[in-house]
């Protein structure tokens, strides 16, 4: 099964269980590459694909060690409520060490600039980003905004003010 971004199921919220993640082209996008898509029917993240504008569709080289932002012709439009989560690919970072410095990154509702993604080579060698390529995946995940105050003290727990490695190894 293929489902294409834009019909993303959610069995607890919307009256009829969908939430639609609605997208526009950047112009210059190579439009038949498609928009993001879950590759299987388990998939929790949709697929998203290098998307050079016209004349720049040789590849992008990202040395040992930098970083790059790469286009995805995209444009993104979230319903209130939820955020895009931006995620590696694991087989780019156990094959190559192509890995996002900011994993997850979040997309908020209310933003509707180009979506890039943050590449970070943490390999070796050189690694070529060629258009079309699978780079990242983005989740689709509710939202819930807290309330903060401000007290005097803090409840008791069995932990209490025990840090890092604190419960074990590691």
């Amino acid at each position: 099964m293929r489902c294409r971004a834009g019909d993303i199921v959610w069995n607890k919220d919307g009256d009829d269980g969908v939430v639609t993640v609605s997208f526009a082209w950047l112009e210059g996008a190579d439009q038949a590459l498609g928009l993001p898509s879950y590759e299987t029917a388990g998939a929790a993240g949709a697929d998203l694909r290098a998307n050079f504008p016209e004349g720049e569709r040789g590849g992008l080289v990202i040395e040992a060690g930098a970083r790059a932002l790469v286009s995805t012709g995209l444009r993104l439009e979230i319903p209130l409520g939820y955020e895009v989560q931006v995620r590696p690919r694991s087989g780019l970072a156990l094959k190559h060490g192509i890995t996002l410095p900011n994993s997850p990154g979040t997309i908020d509702s209310d933003y509707r600039g180009p979506l890039g993604v943050i590449l970070l080579n943490a390999g070796d060698q050189s690694f070529t980003v060629n258009h079309g390529d699978r780079i990242a995946q983005m989740v689709v995940a509710p939202v819930v905004q807290a309330r903060f105050e401000l007290v005097a003290e803090l409840g008791e727990t069995a932990r209490g003010e025990g840090g890092f490695g604190s419960t074990g190894r590691g």
